[in-house]
């Protein structure tokens, strides 16, 4: 049996590192090996594809989240809808959209309490929200909130009762403005009607639920004052814009369900959200932000941080164990240290002010861009380093305007004749210390290497995957010949006991056929000998009829006339063939049936079972004479009336 052949994750591990061995420069970067093991069996296609398509056709951005988890989650409603694979659960979502519901609630496990780890919130209370009242001139600005990632709204209305604690009721409505997010709609539903059960207010002081808190019929409903001051809105924490001017953002055991690249893109969008010296609270499982100087722990604890801003974090990790007091020129020393640092860095880099000037270049940047000293304080416009390897004026001027930092992935430069290099190009805005901005730092980060690298192991893995296809062909080949000869044989062996089958089935087919040939001909017999009894009986009965003296009219339940005798045809001058199935009532003949009816109704309901009466008619010549007509019920079997004998029998000669 052949087996598939791949390319071990420490064969690939072992040969990036020798190919590295050689350089004299920088190690790869994250990026770099994020791209060049796209292709080991740590990566799933199928399931890396099944998260685009639900990015593209619902919105719902998972591809940040870790991935043995998000397997986990997803794999439960495999389970449940009787799938295997990523491919087919692709294919299901497309056929059946309600399934989207189900995968996101499985997904975005909204677990989340009130007072959920009450030492947290006890903190917030007594320390950090007094800090923020005491800031902030509360007869002009307001107090800002973002709850993140809110669930069913627990923790947005916990803050609320935390705020009005310190504020007081009528404050609170005024000036404060709490923003819970979150990403699944049925969530938010949820916490918009503000509306839970006795269980889910268990963890509530009991003096907090009914101050806050109206109960009715076993539920309780947060109080609808408080409540226009919390504003519930679907929010990604990925792809849109985060809320801005915040002075508390509370962001609990959501963080922990994202991989570091991305916990490291949202803790930039917080910082960016917060005002200057705001406060960050995590979870109790989330330890991220000990080593971000974006943030300094105010508890850690409790995991409550406070905005720092960068430039500040950098003269704090700069200066903090030199002793300024014995050297007098600290700050002169301090600055030609960093020029010195800035131009022996391993990497191109330049510096652009907020008017478009160049104003520094390092060692690596001028002699790959070939800058001089006569390059510096020019327009940026005016160099070739603005647009070759890469346009860099619309970068630098979103990067400025929107104050977020940008990168640009393997730009290609032909350098030199039939060699072109590969450069990752980072663009990130620099401040001073009260946070204004001073313009944007550009690194030029080669990886050229890296991009052959890359390369190699995907024609490698290329060159694998179709020497594997070969030989799984041909295996499957193979097994399909041994398999065809095999059905052949078996398809043989099967014929020749269906043949002996056939001709036992055509014997007794045979047999069959003669017995049923007997059975026919004594069924005809029979049939031919009822026949003749059926004659001699209608024989009988039309020689009874016509041997009666006067006219006979025979009708079932419905007056319809089944039987004319030979008397009524010389009465009335009309023959059997012409009155059979008609309605007796519809005659038009001399005799006036009209008065019949009612005896004939009598007779068929069963009150009357004869009804005698005389009438003048006159017979098929004209002549008129007086009859006796006598109507009769029709009795059967069990006494049922079947219809009903119409006797006319004449009492005078017709004149």
């Amino acid at each position: 049996m052949l087996t598939k052949l791949r390319l071990p994750k420490s064969v690939a591990t072992k040969i990036l590192l020798q190919s590295f061995g050689g350089l004299q420069t920088k190690p790869p970067s994250p990026g770099f090996f994020k791209q060049a093991l796209m292709n080991t069996p740590e990566i799933d296609p199928e399931f890396e594809a099944l998260l685009e398509y639900i990015k593209h056709n619902r919105g719902f951005d998972f591809t940040g989240y870790k991935r043995p988890s998000l397997m986990r989650r997803v794999q439960v409603r495999m389970q449940n809808t009787d799938i295997q694979t990523y491919g087919e659960y692709t294919d299901y979502l497309e056929v059946h959209p309600e399934e989207f519901s189900y995968l996101f609630n499985t997904i975005l496990i909204n677990v989340t309490a009130f007072f959920r780890d009450r030492a947290v919130w006890e903190y917030l209370e007594k320390d950090v929200v007094p800090k923020i009242v005491a800031r902030k001139n509360l007869s002009t600005d307001r107090i800002r909130v973002w709850c993140a990632g809110c669930a069913s709204g627990q923790e947005a209305y916990t803050l609320a009762m935390v705020l009005a604690e310190v504020l007081g009721l009528e404050e609170f409505h005024q000036k404060v403005k709490i923003y819970a997010t979150n990403v699944d709609e049925i969530a938010l539903h949820q916490a918009r009607q503000a509306t839970y059960n006795a269980k889910e207010v268990e963890g509530i002081p009991p003096p907090l639920l009914e101050r806050y808190f109206n109960h009715s019929n076993g539920s309780y409903t947060f109080c609808p004052d408080l409540r226009r001051s919390v504003i519930f809105g679907r929010h990604d924490l990925l792809q849109d814009p985060p809320i801005s001017r915040i002075d508390l953002l509370s962001c609990r055991n959501t963080l922990m369900y994202f991989h570091a690249e991305t916990q490291a893109k949202i803790i930039s969008r917080f910082h960016f959200a917060l005002n200057e010296g705001s406060f960050l609270v995590l979870g109790k499982a989330e330890l991220l932000l000990t080593s971000n100087i974006s943030f300094v722990p105010l508890n850690l604890k409790q995991r409550i941080f406070i905005k720092a801003g960068l430039a500040r974090s950098r003269e704090y990790f700069m200066v903090s164990n030199y002793d300024k007091d014995q050297d007098p020129n600290f700050i002169a020393n301090n600055s030609l240290l960093r020029d010195a640092v800035f131009d022996i860095g391993n990497y191109a880099q330049i510096v652009v002010d907020v008017n478009g000037l160049l104003i520094l270049a390092n060692e690596q940047a001028r002699l790959l861009f070939k800058l001089s000293s006569k390059d510096i304080n020019r327009p940026l416009q005016d160099l070739e380093v603005s647009y070759r390897p890469v346009e860099l004026r619309s970068p630098i001027d979103e990067v400025i305007n929107t104050h977020r930092a940008a990168a640009l992935s393997s730009i290609g430069w032909a350098i030199a004749h039939n060699n072109v290099n590969y450069f990752d190009v980072q663009i990130t805005p620099l401040y001073d210390l009260l946070q204004n901005l001073l313009g944007v730092s550009v690194v030029f980060v080669e990886v050229s290497r890296y991009k052959k690298l890359q390369e190699e192991i995907e024609n490698a893995n290329q060159e694998l995957e179709m020497a594997y296809e070969q030989l799984q062909s041909t295996n499957e080949e193979l097994e399909t010949t041994n398999e065809e000869l095999q059905s052949a044989n078996e398809e043989l062996e099967t014929t020749n006991e269906e043949l002996q089958s056939t001709n036992e089935e055509l014997e007794t087919m045979n047999e069959e056929l003669q017995s049923s040939n007997e059975e026919l001909q004594t069924i005809n017999a029979e049939l031919r000998l009822r026949s003749e009894e059926l004659n001699q009986a209608n024989g009988f009965l039309e020689a009874i009829f016509n041997s009666l003296t006067g006219g006979v009219a025979v009708l079932n339940r419905e007056s319809i006339i089944q039987i004319w005798n030979e008397k009524s045809e010389d009465l009335w001058g009309l023959r059997s063939q012409e009155v059979v199935g008609q309605h007796f009532m519809n005659l038009d003949i001399g005799l006036p049936v009209e008065q019949l009816r009612q005896p004939i109704r009598d007779c068929l309901s069963g009150d009357i079972k004869t009804v005698e009466l005389s009438l003048s008619t006159v017979n098929r010549r004209g002549k008129t004479f007086q009859a006796k007509v006598t109507c009769s019920s029709l009795v059967g079997k069990l006494d049922k009336i079947r219809g009903v004998i119409v006797l006319v029998e004449a009492i005078n000669t017709p004149e």
